[in-house]
């Protein structure tokens, strides 16, 4: 049979319903007398298929489902046992993290530290400094030399150039006051700033991975914070924490920053990149939860995620789900195994069907595919007492009564198939006649009819021209309205240019003379600065002098004691000149500086002045251009309305010509549409006529070549 060559490359669907046909064929070879036209449409290829999908698909959801609930309950439980792992593990990195934000903070409450930091910032004596910063360098080593978790610690100044460093590789000073982190942690104005993990630590020169945190290090007297303490951290102090957690086969923990860039991971490639895996953002309201993720090689993986306390870090666990489900496989493969067995069971059941049910039906059906082709000899040889049994009896009465009625009808047909060729002769000379009169009328009413429909369209075309040009008008009108309201505009804009050129002017005559008067306010600070300087040679003078008078008043004895008492008088009154004179010496250092200062700002504004000034003209220039533009524009507005007008009035004479044209083709056209109707009426009725003729005869003609196919002996 052609149907079991056939290749097939559908869905597992039809492959089984291919393995069904083919077993129900081979069924039923072995069975004589048996045809198959098309076993695909077959009852009992349908029964079959029924029981084995029942079977089968009974065994298999019932199978997958117990594994997929499985699966489920192993990602709930793994998911909880993991989340209270990682919140073990949160838990245990804040602790540590609160013991380095407290370290930060005992370095900047320690007094001798404070006190050093106060002398270094008061003190300009440069040796001063210098056995300033060896007491503070002393100091910090107490914190970090007998801490080896710490890669370093630092005291970097905001603005400055001596700092501290105990430790390891330290950023240099010149790097940390241009990096972004230093901005960072002063503009947390004391609050302790966490840095992410660098692979070589933030000088680049670490021997392994650092993180660091940093806050300023404020006075405790005057709160005003100069420095920044920053202290680095081995990474390794993360991973001893957490060597001993796991959260299952094939599991990894990690550490990622608010930006999902890692922390922490085994493999310290993977620091400072993207965390592969996307997560809430960190600023939503969920600190923690789960959720399900593929790695970057393909795979299904459970990802839980908590957030530390102290900073926007979360702590990630990954746990791949093929690692999870390796026990629920095992339903899965038992699942297999049953379906097998049931689709052999399936076929069983479906065999038996087909000898007791699907055979004795394809002999019937081939029985009546017999009989359709003419011969109504055959006849049912079933005798079972069933339902198919049944029908075979039926079948058998059903040939005998149309054997019967196919004698009569042939008789019949014969005396019909006569009585057709008569009328079919006569219909046709009545029906050609009338053919030839419809076609003439039909003819001037259809060269009536497209007259008018050109005439139609022809004024619908003016019509539509008509509304174009008013459009036009008005858009043209609008146009106009417009360019005039611009033209306003550039005479206003061109008034108010002219106004902003004479107030630059004479703003420009008051910076120029300001910057004279301040250089001559300067020349007066230098005289005041050498009287100043006068004055204070003065008072050393003067002071000398009361030591000698002094000195004199001494050996003169008690004549003298009156004289040493005014001497002593002279020398305070000279202390107090001297000083006196030093507090307006600062005084009048102060305002030299900051009448440098306007100088300078003076001398920079003067040149944007006059750029200002040449910008303004320019302006001005575009202004007059504009104008001038929008003039002629109007001009040209003017004239293309006037052609529009004479166009309009050209076009309203063109649509009521086409008016008259239209209204006389519709009269002519409804005068033949009339005839023509009336022709085709009657030619309507002949050809009726003749096709009925035709018909009859067609129909006995049917009928006698039907019945000739039956046989009845």
């Amino acid at each position: 049979m052609k149907w079991l060559t056939k290749t097939r490359t559908g869905t597992g669907s039809e492959d089984r319903k291919a393995s069904g046909n083919s077993m129900y064929a081979a069924a039923l070879n072995g069975v004589r007398g048996i045809k198959i036209s098309n076993p695909v449409k077959s009852v009992g290829v349908k029964l079959f298929l029924i029981i084995f999908s029942a079977i089968l698909v009974c065994v298999l959801i019932v199978g997958l489902f117990s594994y997929s609930t499985s699966k489920s309950i192993i990602k709930e439980k793994v998911t909880e046992s993991g989340t209270v792992a990682l919140s073990q593990s949160q838990g245990k990195l804040d602790l540590m993290f609160k013991n380095y934000e407290d370290l930060t903070l005992q370095i900047m409450l320690d007094k001798n530290i404070q006190d050093n930091i106060s002398m270094m910032q008061a003190s300009g004596d440069s040796y001063q400094q210098f056995v300033a910063s060896k007491k503070l360098s002393d100091a910090l080593q107490v914190y970090v030399l007998g801490n080896t978790s710490l890669a370093n610690a630092s005291i970097i100044p905001i603005k400055g150039t001596i700092g501290i460093s105990v430790g390891g590789s330290a950023v240099s000073i010149e790097d940390a006051q241009k990096s972004d982190w230093m901005k960072q942690i002063v503009d947390a104005g004391g609050k302790v700033v966490w840095l992410p993990t660098k692979s070589h630590g933030l000088s680049s020169a670490s021997p392994g991975p650092t993180f660091a945190l940093g806050r300023v290090l404020k006075n405790a007297n005057t709160n005003k914070g100069d420095y920044i303490l920053l202290v680095e951290v081995y990474l390794q102090q993360i991973s001893d924490q957490l060597a001993d957690v796991s959260l299952g086969s094939g599991s990894e923990i990690m550490i990622v920053d608010d930006a999902n860039n890692l922390v922490y991971s085994k493999d310290v490639a993977q620091l400072e990149k993207p965390l592969s895996i996307k997560l809430p953002t960190s600023d939503s309201s969920v600190t923690h939860g789960s959720l399900q993720a593929v790695s970057p090689g393909g795979s299904d993986l459970l990802v839980m995620y908590d957030q530390f306390d102290r900073m926007d870090w979360r702590i990630v666990g990954t746990v791949p789900v093929q690692s999870l489900v390796q026990d629920a496989a095992k339903i899965r493969n038992l699942t297999w195994i049953i379906a097998a067995i049931a689709a052999l069971l399936a076929i069983g059941i479906g065999l038996l069907v087909i000898r007791m049910v699907a055979i004795p039906l394809v002999r019937l059906c081939n029985l009546m595919n017999e009989a359709a082709q003419g011969n109504l000899s055959v006849r049912s040889k079933v005798k079972s007492r069933d339902e198919i049994g049944q029908l075979s009896e039926s079948f058998n009465q059903m040939m005998a009564q149309i054997t019967a009625l196919v004698t009569q009808t042939s008789r019949t047909a014969q005396e019909v198939l006569h009585t057709a060729t008569e009328l079919t002769d006569a219909s046709k000379k009545t029906a050609g006649s009338a053919r030839e009169i419809a076609v003439a009328t039909e003819e001037i009413a259809n060269g009536a009819t497209s007259l008018a429909v050109e005439a139609e369209k022809g004024s619908d075309l003016t019509t539509e021209i008509g509304e174009q040009m008013q459009q036009v008008m008005s858009a043209n009108r609008q146009m106009g309205a417009a360019a005039s309201e611009v033209e306003s505009a550039s005479q206003q804009g061109t008034a108010y240019m002219n106004t902003l050129i004479e107030k630059t002017g004479q703003t420009e005559e008051m910076t120029r003379s300001m910057v004279e008067k301040v250089d001559l306010l300067k020349e007066s600070t230098r005289s005041i600065r050498k009287i100043l300087d006068v004055l204070n040679n003065i008072s050393k003078q003067t002071n000398i002098l009361s030591l000698n008078a002094t000195i004199e008043a001494a050996r003169a004895g008690a004549a003298g004691k009156g004289f040493m008492v005014v001497a002593d008088e002279i020398r305070k009154l000279a202390d107090q000149s001297r000083q006196s004179i030093d507090v307006v010496g600062q005084i009048t250092e102060t305002i030299q500086k900051e009448i440098d200062e306007t100088v300078s700002v003076l001398s920079t504004a003067y040149p944007i002045f006059q750029q200002q000034i040449q910008s303004v003209k320019e302006a001005n220039q575009i202004f007059l251009k504009v104008q001038g533009q929008m003039s002629e524009f109007v001009e040209r507005l003017d004239s293309v309305t006037d052609s529009i007008g004479v166009l309009d009035r050209s076009q309203g004479v063109l649509s009521e010509a086409m008016s008259n044209v239209s209204a006389v083709a519709e009269e002519a056209s409804a005068t033949s549409e009339e005839v023509a109707s009336l022709s085709n009426e009657q030619t309507n009725i002949s050809e009726g006529l003749v096709k009925l003729s035709d018909k009859l005869e067609s129909v006995s003609t049917e009928l006698k070549e039907t019945l000739s196919r039956f046989r009845t002996e």
